[in-house]
């Protein structure tokens, strides 16, 4: 994407209502004014809240609040030019149930309060292969401290990647602090009675990965009893 297309949707997403760009001062400096508040001062009504980390295009939010008018649906990603085309297709499409945070995942807890958040969705993260690079990878030990802590009792946290890694390594990770894993799938695609919700979206890049014959795994699962 070149430099002028990249101004030019960091400036629209400044005219979209569904958008909000804390800087970091912001979030660290003081308390941010919708933490604790996002039902009753930004959507207007206590549904529940979702989360999408990592939202990219926004594909996998923007779809699961069409078909979830009821739950309020949040996208964050540190590079607004990409999720861009989410905000843009939810003020087309009148969307009022959808909005995207730009900011580091790490700053999660300053966004959101205690249990304020009822799922998590992360959707293709960067499995960050490389040892050196493991602080960045989003279901590390400080990752998963920080969901725990906005998280709901009841909610739940969902892995799709087709990173067999990423899989892999979550999984032991979770056993290892005795997380509740609900449901672990290595194949969605091949293996019967996948959730709707994981396989009837598809991101633009799932669908490159599926056409490469990768296997598309996925996890659900939660720091306290499943209950299911």
């Amino acid at each position: 994407m070149g430099s002028k297309n990249k101004l030019k949707r960091f400036k629209e997403n400044e005219t979209f209502s569904n958008v909000i760009q804390p800087s970091r001062e912001e979030l660290v400096g003081e308390e941010f004014s919708l933490r604790g508040k996002w039902g009753k001062d930004f959507f207007n009504n206590n549904n529940p809240i979702i989360l999408e980390l990592g939202c990219g295009k926004g594909e996998y939010t923007v779809a699961l609040a069409k078909n979830n008018p009821n739950i309020n649906y949040i996208g964050i990603d540190i590079k607004g030019a990409r999720f861009w085309r989410g905000a843009k297709t939810a003020v087309e499409e009148n969307l009022n149930n959808v909005a995207f945070i730009r900011t580091q995942i790490e700053l999660i807890e300053y966004i959101f309060a205690f249990e304020e958040v009822r799922e998590i969705w992360i959707t293709f993260p960067d499995p960050q292969i490389k040892y050196k690079r493991t602080k960045h990878r989003l279901t590390n030990l400080e990752f998963l401290n920080r969901y725990k802590k906005i998280l709901h009792r009841d909610g739940f946290i969902h892995l799709k990647t087709d990173s067999e890694f990423m899989h892999g390594y979550t999984l032991g990770l979770l056993h290892g602090l005795n997380w509740e894993v609900c449901y672990a799938n290595h194949h969605i695609y091949r293996n019967e009675g996948s959730p709707k919700e994981v396989t009837a979206i598809q991101t633009f890049y799932e669908k490159q990965y599926l056409e490469q014959n990768k296997p598309i795994t996925y996890l659900k699962f939660k720091p306290r009893e499943c209950r299911i």
